[in-house]
């Protein structure tokens, strides 16, 4: 049981804690911070914040990603700027309307063969590290905590994609070049506890979901790790721990894998072409045959 100073207290030095552990930061790095408005991320900002101040010579720069979701978005960048000011740090705002020329509205609108869900968080990757090029940032953080590190582990085991869970560390990694290197400072901390502590340091930020997640598979293992966490207290812990010792392994064998320029846009790939850009080919491909469909509907119609 503790009060409200002392929890505060205590979610911050087990984020410092993480930060020293695995060697996150330099006391000159120049941070990008992903702000999404939620309660993850405005927490991480807050914690960053004081931590900042410590070290002068580093710089926290904010940079919120703008999917375009109608009726969602644009309250969590008005969160963003406010929080931003109060903090008189820096806020930068970069749109998939202006990176790929299609927003998330409109992809969740076709009938794809994937969920909304996939093709945004490869997106969102993808503009979170063009936005941390652009401002010369030296790392990005991003607000991924206990409960989003475990349900990913679990979700790269159920699509088969084993390899991609040596991308599951909160240490920084050497990346390919043009490649901001990733932290994860909450990667610890349980979901539970980063919005009690975004709560109790009286801050604003985002509650409602986002309208295109609700048949997402990540909601149905958040449930499953939710009740099992309640029966079985520590779960959430011990699979992270075993996430990362299978990390590590995983990662030795994958060292080998060579990367190469997208042929599209230039970033590293393993393969001829990124994801981001394969899936931003198929979705014009989509709506080039969407458009002919509905031309030959009212053609028929008149």
């Amino acid at each position: 049981m503790l009060c409200r100073k002392c929890f505060l207290d205590s979610v911050e030095t087990k984020v410092r804690r993480t930060i020293a552990t695995k060697r996150m930061l330099d006391p000159k790095d120049r941070i990008a911070v992903g702000l999404s408005g939620g309660k993850d991320s405005v927490a991480l900002l807050l914690i960053l914040s004081k931590l900042e101040r410590r070290f002068p010579p580093a710089k926290l720069v904010a940079l919120t990603v703008d999917e375009g979701i109608s009726g969602y978005r644009s309250e969590a960048i008005n969160i963003a700027e406010d929080t931003c000011n109060a903090l008189k740090i820096d806020h930068v705002v970069i749109s998939f309307e202006d990176l790929y020329g299609i927003v998330m509205d409109e992809v969740a609108s076709r009938h794809n063969k994937l969920q909304p869900c996939s093709y945004c968080g490869v997106l969102r990757r993808k503009a979170l590290n063009e936005g941390a090029r652009r401002i010369g940032a030296t790392k990005l953080a991003t607000a991924h905590n206990l409960d989003d590190e475990v349900q990913t582990a679990l979700l790269n085991v159920m699509h088969g994609d084993v390899e991609r869970m040596s991308r599951v560390s909160s240490a920084p990694q050497k990346p390919p070049a043009r490649f901001v290197p990733r932290i994860k400072p909450l990667a610890e901390v349980p979901e539970s506890e980063t919005a009690l502590y975004a709560f109790a340091a009286g801050a604003r930020f985002q509650s409602i979901p986002c309208p295109h997640g609700r048949d997402a598979l990540r909601g149905d293992i958040r449930t499953m790790l939710n009740r099992l966490e309640l029966k079985h207290p520590g779960l959430k812990h011990t699979i992270y721990g075993s996430v990362g010792r299978l990390s590590e392994m995983i990662d030795a064998k994958s060292r080998t894998r060579k990367f190469q320029a997208c042929t599209t846009c230039g970033d590293p790939t393993p393969n001829v072409e990124c994801e981001a850009c394969i899936m931003l080919r198929t979705l014009k491909t989509t709506a080039r045959a969407t458009d002919r469909l509905e031309f030959a509907q009212v053609g028929q119609t008149r």
